[in-house]
């Protein structure tokens, strides 16, 4: 394979010289950063949709988007760059090089719901309201954004030699994103690795809880409902895909996944609340 081939072999798909960059006037554009920012305009443009549909003021959430925005892009960096800390710790200047990736959504999203919270206080507005408007919007920027890692040739999982295979050059990727596992597997004499592609798996279910949020809209029992289904559906998904990935994060000094206990907490917590406040609403008189 060429260094900038991505093939899904089983799939018959052969994709040559993908570029992680383009040009405009001698200045070079990460496709990772422009789908990113894609995926960003995408979930502002659902929730002022969402907002308009609910009698809602959609320039409410216009402006909410250029705080969640800039502090959501430090949170994840900043989640990224704790539990990635052996690596930064002798490459300080490495983390503020974006373009080489390293953006941890779940950095992202609690650095939104911080800001969301501070905005709705200061605003006057009701944080649950707009948490439900904004989920659909946020959950499809994600399936977008997945795909700024495909451009990166980043976040596919161990070895799989199965129907959605995706094969690699070696020189295309992060060394310390190959496993051991990875590399026993390379076929002698070849230059390419085969994995399975997490990417794609989350933004497929991704997609799949965002279309459950739109069907849900208009069944939710309380404001801040559809927060706790983006949260379960989410951390389900997440949970059992990051079991694959071999870029996962780690709590310092284990070998336990961090996005996944989070993932977990999210399930359980989201469904107990759920429970709990559905509970309360039916014993309460009418």
């Amino acid at each position: 394979m060429n260094a900038g081939d991505i093939a899904f072999p089983n799939l018959g798909i052969y994709l040559k010289d993908v570029p992680k960059f383009f040009s405009i006037f001698g200045f070079e554009i990460a496709f990772y950063g422009l789908l990113i920012g894609l995926g960003v305009l995408s979930g502002i443009v659902m929730a002022a949709h969402v907002a308009k549909a609910t009698g809602q003021n959609p320039d409410d959430y216009w402006d909410f988007a250029i705080y969640a925005v800039i502090f959501s892009i430090v949170g994840a960096r900043i989640y990224y760059v704790v539990f990635s800390w052996d690596y930064y710790k002798d490459n300080l200047l490495g983390i503020f090089q974006l373009r080489n990736g390293g953006l941890a959504i779940y950095g992202g999203v609690i650095a939104a719901f911080v800001t969301l919270f501070v905005y709705c206080r200061v605003k006057k507005q009701n944080p649950l309201l707009m948490g439900d408007t904004c989920m659909p919007g946020l959950i499809l920027g994600q399936a977008i954004g997945r795909w700024g890692n495909f451009m990166n040739r980043e976040v596919f999982g161990e070895y799989y030699a199965g129907l959605f295979s995706m094969q690699l050059p070696v020189e295309a990727v992060r060394a310390r994103d190959i496993s051991e596992n990875i590399a026993a597997h390379i076929p002698e004499g070849a230059n390419y690795i085969n994995v399975h592609p997490t990417f794609l798996y989350e933004s497929v279910w991704n997609l799949l809880v965002f279309s459950a949020l739109l069907a849900f809209r208009k069944h939710k029992k309380f404001n801040g409902e559809m927060c706790l289904l983006y949260f379960g559906g989410y951390g389900l998904g997440r949970f059992v895909i990051e079991g694959i990935r071999t870029d996962t994060l780690f709590l310092p000094g284990t070998t336990i996944s961090v996005s996944q206990v989070l993932a977990l907490v999210m399930v359980i917590a989201s469904a107990a609340v759920d429970l709990a406040v559905r509970m309360k609403m039916r014993r309460q008189p009418d």
